[in-house]
């Protein structure tokens, strides 16, 4: 057995790290996790679904917590297996695939789940394959389609990487695709075309003047933003292009829906010619930290939270109804890098918050 709870989470992070589970590969951990699980934890009902593994307690608490988070990594980049030296800034690190994002969170869950002895909540694990990849592959939303029951809960906690700190909520995100048509033409005689990539200097223009909006939910401080992030267009280096494209990306605070960031991008871009595409959208999550078993964890991590900036799962448990935070050890700037690595003692603290949070007395 490669696992064990009881240990270090620390070390277990180690031991997670060292089984390879690329997206779509995640066989191998899924098992080691399950077998763990159903060998060294009690009071636990445990099922499997695909490669994603749940467990649940069913004590008859007042509460139900729910952690999640997934097994699966981006792929290895001469970073598996894990190793751990010591820096002079920052302490003891350990480094490795997935280190960060997030077998160091799901190593906290796991080490809590066979070692909370006095639970003041009931609680439901969730560890879940294919997050990385597309969103249609997600175990998570698998779940919820074919297991609703399992993502019950009063509030729910996503290990995702937050350097340790509560991140409540999540933004959401919007993609829309521009278009522009022309006249193609001999660039040698410009004046019998019409420049398509031109017709986007307007909305450019626009788009750089944009004043982000910034809104308090929750105490929770969303800073929103508008930006192009890509542009095409042109055949040759010769030619007028007739044709050209757009895509601009708007991150919005939760308090807004996709309809209602849609139609704020369409104001921006009024009485230009161009045609106009959603390709790709997600809810935001509110925080709900107004909630109590969320103003409870808000309290055992000392008052400290931040809004999330960025998108994650919890807004699958927003859309829900679950008050939904991240809660994890590690950097988000270095998830996905060859130099993934997360501070050790991080992992000590976040163990350290959700026992104190999910136990009684």
């Amino acid at each position: 057995m490669t696992l064990e709870l009881h240990a270090d989470p620390i070390d277990l992070t180690a031991a997670l790290v060292d089984i390879p589970s690329v997206s779509e590969d995640e066989s191998r951990i899924a098992d080691e996790v399950e077998q763990a699980l159903r060998e060294q934890t009690t009071g636990f009902e445990i099922i499997r679904s695909g490669n994603a593994v749940l467990a649940r307690t069913n004590r008859g608490l007042g509460s139900r917590v729910m952690l999640a988070g997934h097994l699966d990594t981006v792929p290895i980049a001469d970073n598996v297996p894990s190793r751990r030296e010591h820096d002079s800034a920052e302490g003891d690190i350990l480094h490795g695939c997935g280190t960060v994002d997030m077998k160091s969170g799901d190593a906290v869950f796991l080490h809590l789940a066979a070692t909370v002895d006095n639970p003041a909540h009931d609680l439901t694990l969730v560890f879940y394959d294919c997050e990385e990849i597309a969103a249609s592959r997600n175990g998570l939303g698998r779940i919820e389609r074919e297991l609703p029951e399992w993502l019950e809960a009063d509030v729910a906690i996503l290990g995702e990487p937050s350097g340790g700190f509560i991140e409540a909520g999540c933004q959401g995100t919007l993609r829309v695709r521009l278009t522009a048509s022309g006249t193609r033409a001999h660039s040698a005689r410009s004046w019998l075309g019409d420049n398509a990539i031109h017709k986007f200097g307007a909305v450019l223009n626009r788009l750089a003047a944009y004043r982000a909006r910034t809104v308090d939910i929750d105490g929770c401080v969303y800073r929103e933003g508008l930006q192009a992030v890509r542009i095409s267009g042109g055949v040759a280096g010769n030619v007028v292009p007739d044709a050209a494209e757009l895509d601009v990306n708007f991150r919005f605070a939760p308090d807004r829906s996709v309809t209602e960031a849609v139609e704020h991008v369409r104001e921006v871009v009024e009485g230009l010619d161009l045609g106009f595409e959603v390709t790709d959208s997600s809810p935001g999550a509110l925080p709900g930290l107004n909630q109590p078993a969320a103003a409870a964890l808000i309290e055992a991590a000392g008052g400290q939270f931040r809004a999330k900036y960025g998108w994650t799962d919890v807004s699958r448990f927003s859309a829900l109804g679950i008050p939904a935070v991240n809660y994890g050890p590690g950097d988000p700037n270095l998830a996905h890098k060859r130099d993934e690595r997360v501070p050790v003692e991080q992992i000590s603290h976040v163990t350290q918050v959700l026992r104190s949070y999910l136990s009684a007395g």
